[in-house]
């Protein structure tokens, strides 16, 4: 029974994979060039996704009219500062335009376009609070986000406040640190900071603009010849044509709060109950949901043939075989799984000089991950068996392997189930922290609906049921496989 639906089964899972990421044929002329522009998720209002969960913002909008100015064209990739940044280094994506300051140490990276927008760094705390002044905040605790230019300019002067600085990956989570009262501030780029205030954050600016600089548009250096002279070009001609100005202007007003906060509610959900949300964003939360479940189901079926074959390497009475499978379990059972997920993201690609599809490093994390603790298990349950059934079934007559077939793995396997059972729980929630490589499963879509409205307990309150009831049918699943083994 098992040999007749587990092959069949397999098969079925790798065509399932092949057929999700195989390209897709779209007719395109051939004079145009297309480009794979890596950009934020949150940082409205430069790139966000509006109230139809389509990407907008100043960043989106520039970058599509450089590309039709200059008769090209852009597949804008929402991946997350920190993971557009990574793939830039690995040349994963072809460029990156995601509100970031020109530095000296970005320069000698990349290939960085003419500047395209000049901002500031301000300072707000929470509405109410005794900090008035950057001064007052001396000794204090503050939140930066990760990788910003703000960052840098906390960190320029944290000595001269003595100031306790906590980084964070979103700007949402900086900004609640704040609300809560677990920092005295944070630290944003003025635009972004008077949007989210526009958009109701109980925050005040208390700072005046400072480390003005340039926002620009970070080209791969291997494009430098031919990308970055149509970026150049284009921005040109929009400013010019005055198609720039009207960008800005649409997004930003006059420059105000009060401006702005007309812009934002224009492209806000109007209504902010829970039920509300869950209809204005329900597509999102679905496709994010859809990218998990095939993240876990990819992961768990890959895992657990890598985690079989392991397994029971490791009970071969051999000890080059048996050190082969403990190796394999001591790698990838000890690295932490993000760490993983950006080496075969990142560090592979810029070693061996390909492109990895994010999907593909996701699932390929989860297979070793995953599969090393499954090989675990394995191993430990074929081990669990009384050690006189492979001697009772060797004397009468049976070889090594029939005797495992037939005589330890059916003991074996009852006591696998519930750890195979258990594993599929682990894998579901293993694929959040897959988000650092820009795949949009559930937890980087909170993220980004979160970015627009602001919503953060009730959209991961909304998330957290969303995976609970997934789990909580997995666990009734185990209870019924549970039942029928024994």
């Amino acid at each position: 029974m098992k040999k007749k639906w587990f092959w069949p089964l397999l098969a079925m899972a790798a065509a399932l994979f092949l057929a999700w990421n195989s390209p897709k044929s779209t007719p395109v002329n051939a004079a145009e060039q297309t480009y794979t522009i890596g950009t934020d998720v949150t940082f409205p209002p430069f790139e966000y996704a509006n109230k139809s969960n389509k990407y907008v913002g100043i960043d989106i909008d520039i970058m599509n009219a450089i590309a039709k100015a200059e008769g090209f064209k852009v597949n804008i990739k929402p991946l997350g500062f920190n993971a557009a940044v990574q793939s830039l280094e690995a040349n994963q994506i072809d460029g990156v335009i995601a509100g970031m300051s020109i530095t000296p140490e970005r320069k000698a990276k990349f290939a960085m376009s003419n500047p395209y927008y000049k901002s500031g760094v301000v300072g707000a705390v929470k509405t109410g609070s005794k900090y008035h002044t950057l001064n007052s905040l001396r000794g204090q605790r503050v939140a930066v986000k990760t990788g910003t230019s703000a960052a840098d300019y906390v960190h320029s002067i944290k000595d001269k406040y003595h100031l306790k600085v906590v980084t964070f990956d979103d700007s949402n989570n900086m900004y609640q640190d704040v609300i809560t009262g677990n920092s005295a501030a944070c630290f944003e780029d003025e635009p972004v900071m008077q949007y989210g205030i526009a958009t109701g954050l109980n925050l005040k600016i208390v700072t005046k603009p400072a480390k003005s600089g340039y926002y620009g548009i970070a080209i791969a250096k291997s494009h430098a010849n031919d990308l970055l002279p149509k970026v150049n070009a284009g921005l040109k001609k929009i400013k010019a044509n005055g198609t720039y100005a009207k960008i800005v202007r649409k997004y930003l007003g006059n420059g105000s709060q009060k401006s702005q906060a007309k812009t934002a509610a224009k492209t806000n959900d109007s209504d902010h109950s829970f039920m509300g949300l869950l209809k204005s964003n329900w597509g999102t939360l679905m496709g994010g949901l859809g990218e998990t479940l095939q993240l876990t189901v990819l992961g768990i079926v890959f895992a657990t043939v890598i985690g079989i074959i392991f397994g029971l390497i490791g009970v071969i009475p051999n000890k080059f075989a048996q050190g082969v499978a403990t190796t394999f379990i001591y790698i990838f059972r000890g690295l932490p799984l993000m760490v993983l997920a950006l080496f075969i993201y990142t560090g592979i690609p810029s070693l061996i000089g390909a492109k990895i599809p994010a999907l593909i490093a996701g699932v390929v994390t989860l297979t070793l991950n995953e599969g090393a603790y499954t090989a675990a298990f394995v191993k430990g349950g074929i081990q669990a068996v009384d050690g006189g059934q492979m001697e009772a079934a060797r004397s009468l007559g049976l070889p090594w392997a029939k005797s495992m077939r037939k005589v330890i793995l059916p003991q074996g396997i009852k006591i696998m189930i519930p750890s195979f059972i258990n594993q599929f729980i682990i894998t579901l929630k293993d694929t959040s922290i897959l988000s650092v490589l820009g795949l949009l499963e559930l937890t980087q879509t909170g993220k980004i609906i979160i970015a627009r409205n602001m919503e953060g307990f009730k959209i991961w309150t909304t998330v957290a049921l969303m995976y609970l009831i997934i789990i909580t049918l997995l666990t009734w699943l185990s209870n019924w496989v549970q039942k029928k083994v024994k």
